[in-house]
């Protein structure tokens, strides 16, 4: 799993690519969290074009990652073109508290 951060205008972006599961997920949370606290962004923006497979703890990633933005008086949004990832954040909910920019 690759992950490449761009920051813009205090909009924090993570491209992920390769598989979101329980294996990497902790590592990728520690990595998305030490990048926040340097950034400090309004926006966290998460996106998903890269992404091969992704169970229940990338949905957990994606809600832990809102309720820190939230904390912090920002947000989060993702880009999502892949038909499967976005289903699964349809069916999650997650698009009621979270912006879907594509």
């Amino acid at each position: 799993m690759a992950v490449a951060y761009t920051t813009h205008n205090r909009m924090l972006t993570v491209a992920l690519s390769g598989d979101i599961d329980h294996h990497r997920v902790k590592g990728l949370v520690q990595d998305l969290e030490r990048e926040i606290d340097e950034v400090l962004p309004r926006q966290l923006i998460v996106d998903c074009a890269g992404i091969t497979f992704m169970d229940s703890s990338g949905i957990g990633l994606i809600i832990g990652r809102y309720k820190l933005m939230a904390r912090r008086g920002g947000s989060v949004a993702v880009i999502c073109p892949d038909g499967k990832i976005d289903r699964i954040f349809q069916m999650a909910g997650l698009y009621q508290i979270i912006e879907r920019l594509a």
